[in-house]
């Protein structure tokens, strides 16, 4: 992993967000430099708009089960947003406001989390904490500003664990009407997997009970945009830009593409990062993010494989696996594009100070029953539904210190709100960026830096290998409230 070198483009302060004309960005009305069709199999349908107002995007969103072919001769019965897995990509411009005419036809009540985006608690997709779960057959709309620009996402927040395992995801991209990187194709990359048997039919997503909850149940299938292995085909030296979304369960993907390809990152979680930096592998923990700029290169006709090579999150998550192929790629005979070296990008960051915030620790446990031999991850010796929340004051910075004791580790996510991570001498580690979801590797400690704004509410705190987050391993902060007014639900 090395810097490069960095010259200026955007970063839009939330004071400012609201105010920002609603315009497509620049990079949109450049053309695109591939071959017709070469992202066929691969680009995500968008949602429709239903409001002419180009402030404000009106859609509908359905929860139902529908059959969806994930790969040749396989279908399946999934749990999906509008009958697609991913659901419909939802795009809006900073400051737009966003209205989701949700209905839900499952078999089992549900929600929609907004995973990522600064909504007010009303918003947040959790019941007994910012709303009622939907019932089967009702509706709900949400409805809300997006401040930032950056790639996000949405699932549900009612057995989420078996929910998103059945297929219950959506792509999420805010853009920012002042970027301009130059580059018009783009991809947005949404990662994930599903269990099924050879039949096609959805395996329980209580496999291997107790234990089974311990590792993070990961499907069979490895989905990319919701089929197993979809081809692209990409103009040699034709720069890319991909927003890549990790909405698998449990696994983690680390992204390779192959000798002489490098990624560079340019954003995460909360939208651009610092500066722009390259990387020969990218790691992406369960609910991460990232914003890459890529240039496959390669004599026409020549393959490349776009690969999750194996990465140690615990015991059982190396041994005799295999790495996964994700995309193919094919080099299109049109003359290769000299496109030059990539754009550099920057953002300006002014991070937090740890002078005076008030100090939380966290420790991460597992226990075990004497009695069934059952599991259960803990959060300072409480499970989820018994968890004693952090509290804090409107206006506070906390100054988190988490440590995982357990063999497993855990991406934890906190709802509603941005965060720096910090290096061993308490510095923001660089480039800084913006974070919901951050990976606690097993064995390891991490310290977190986080500033509480004026939406006062309940925001639940959780890893994001979700079985591990109904297995216990989930919190609240309690902002603004006090502490009497909190309620342990079993909320996941």
């Amino acid at each position: 992993m090395t810097r490069t070198g960095t010259r200026g483009l955007t970063g839009s302060a939330l004071a400012l967000a609201l105010l920002l004309p609603s315009a497509m960005p620049a990079a949109a009305t450049q053309s695109s430099l591939q071959p017709a069709g070469w992202d066929d199999q691969i680009r995500l349908s968008e949602a429709v708009d239903l409001n002419d107002d180009p402030h404000i995007v009106e859609i509908t969103l359905e929860a139902r089960v529908d059959t969806v072919t994930i790969a040749p001769g396989v279908d399946i019965d999934a749990w999906t947003y509008n009958g697609t897995i991913p659901g419909p990509l939802i795009r809006a411009r900073v400051g737009d406001r966003v209205i989701v005419h949700y209905t839900n036809n499952l078999p089992r009540p549900s929600t929609v989390h907004w995973h990522g985006i600064r909504v007010p608690i009303e918003m947040d997709g959790v019941p007994g904490y910012s709303q009622p779960p939907v019932e089967v057959g009702g509706s709900f709309t949400y409805d809300f500003i997006v401040p930032d620009a950056g790639t996000f996402w949405c699932h549900p927040h009612v057995m989420s664990a078996a929910q998103v395992g059945f297929g219950l995801y959506g792509a999420f991209v805010v853009d920012d009407p002042e970027e301009d990187l130059g580059i018009a194709d783009e991809l947005v990359i949404v990662l994930s997997d599903i269990d099924a048997d050879e039949n096609g039919t959805l395996r329980s997503p209580d496999t291997g009970g107790s234990l089974g909850m311990v590792f993070g149940r990961e499907g069979n299938w490895v989905l990319v945009n919701g089929r197993h292995q979809p081809s692209l085909t990409a103009r040699s030296g034709a720069p890319q830009r991909w927003r890549i979304i990790n909405a698998a369960k449990s696994r983690y993907f680390m992204l390779d593409l192959g000798p002489g390809h490098m990624f560079r990152k340019i954003g995460g979680d909360g939208g651009l990062t610092e500066y722009s930096e390259d990387h020969d592998f990218l790691l992406l923990g369960a609910g991460e993010r990232a914003d890459v700029l890529v240039t496959p290169t390669g004599d026409p006709g020549k393959s490349l494989m776009l690969r999750s090579a194996l990465h140690d999150r615990g015991f059982g998550s190396t041994e005799y696996r295999d790495i996964e192929d994700l995309v193919p790629i094919t080099v299109s005979d049109l003359p290769p594009y000299a496109a030059g070296p990539l754009p550099d990008t920057t953002r300006d960051i002014t991070p937090y100070s740890t002078e005076g915030a008030t100090a939380v620790d966290l420790t991460l446990t597992l226990t075990q029953d004497p009695r069934d031999r059952s599991f259960e991850y803990r959060i300072n010796g409480q499970p989820g539904w018994t968890t004693t929340p952090v509290l804090a004051a409107l206006g506070d910075v906390q100054l988190w210190t988490v440590e995982n004791t357990t063999k497993w580790s855990h991406p934890l996510h906190l709802h509603g709100f941005f965060f720096l991570v910090l290096d061993e001498h308490d510095e923001p580690v660089r480039p800084l960026e913006w974070k919901d979801t951050v990976d606690i590797p097993f064995e390891k400690t991490r310290r977190l830096l986080v500033r509480f704004d004026e939406r006062p509410g309940t925001w639940i705190f959780h890893c994001h290998i979700l079985d591990h987050a109904e297995g216990g391993m989930l919190s609240a902060v309690q902002l603004g409230l006090p502490a009497s007014a909190f309620t342990p639900l079993a909320v996941h």
